[in-house]
């Protein structure tokens, strides 16, 4: 069955546990873990919400992942609340900068399922049982020093630690930013393309073009000739005696059709 190379421990305690009888064992509650060197050993689960009892299973009983469920394979050992309550564990710890500041809480790790070793840690800002709350990313490297609930540091403040992953909040903010950075830049140019416009006025350029036009423009009546010659009186489209010569044979015409005359 899969088993990933890097696993987070809450993804860890969602799933519920089945051993190879198919029993189910109820969803993990407690990381079993050796901080000294940075070591995960193994996972209580809670069986029943009635009972008092727990289930510690070892790591390397661990045989499969999938979506809802891990599958382990042999007996656990039963324990109670109480007991579990006392094993060391830097879950929860509080993180401390070097000079003694208290900048979050340790709230999950990644560890590799095979070998146990943890990765990175992540910490918490406000309280991890929030949810959606930011987390920044803690190298092992960067542990000076732990003791129960605590943990030193060589960093300053969380800036200096990579953002894993953003809060609700975080992200709303980052994406509003985007959108006004967006607008702003719409609104600078439009605010350009406007004052080129009032610089430059399209109408003058119209008024330009119609000059330069008008000084080509002729009027065709000025070459129109007054003193024009006809060969004869009666080429003349507005002679009197043609007009009267049309006249009488309209008369005539009409004179002759007319049958109440």
């Amino acid at each position: 069955m899969f088993i990933p190379s890097e696993y987070l421990l809450s993804d860890l305690l969602k799933h519920r546990v089945r051993c190879n009888k198919g029993i189910d064992h109820g969803i993990g509650v407690f990381a079993w873990m050796h901080p000294p060197v940075h070591r995960i050993l193994g996972w209580a689960s809670k069986p029943s919400s009635l009972k008092l009892g727990r289930n510690i299973w070892r790591l390397n009983q661990l045989k499969g992942i999938s979506n809802l469920e891990v599958f382990v394979k042999g007996n656990c050992s039963e324990t109670d609340q109480a007991t579990l309550e006392r094993l060391p564990t830097l879950l929860y710890a509080d993180v401390l900068n070097k000079n003694g500041d208290k900048l979050g809480t340790i709230a999950d790790f990644v560890f590799d399922p095979i070998t146990g070793n943890i990765f990175h840690y992540l910490v918490s800002r406000s309280d991890p049982r929030i949810p959606g709350t930011s987390r920044w990313r803690l190298t092992i490297d960067l542990i000076d020093d732990q003791q129960p609930g605590f943990i030193f540091s060589t960093i300053n403040s969380l800036n200096d630690l990579p953002l894993s992953r953003s809060s609700l909040r975080q992200d709303i903010l980052s994406k509003s930013q985007h959108f006004r950075d967006q607008l702003q830049e719409i609104s600078n140019k439009a605010t350009d393309r406007l004052e080129g416009w009032l610089e430059d006025p399209p109408w003058e350029e119209e008024d330009n073009s119609l000059n330069r036009y008008r000084e080509y423009e002729t009027d065709p009546l000025d070459d129109w000739d007054d003193n024009t010659n006809y060969q004869s009186i009666g080429d003349s489209p507005t002679s009197s005696s043609n007009f009267q010569q049309k006249d009488s044979r309209f008369s005539k015409f009409a004179h002759d059709e007319d049958p109440w005359v």
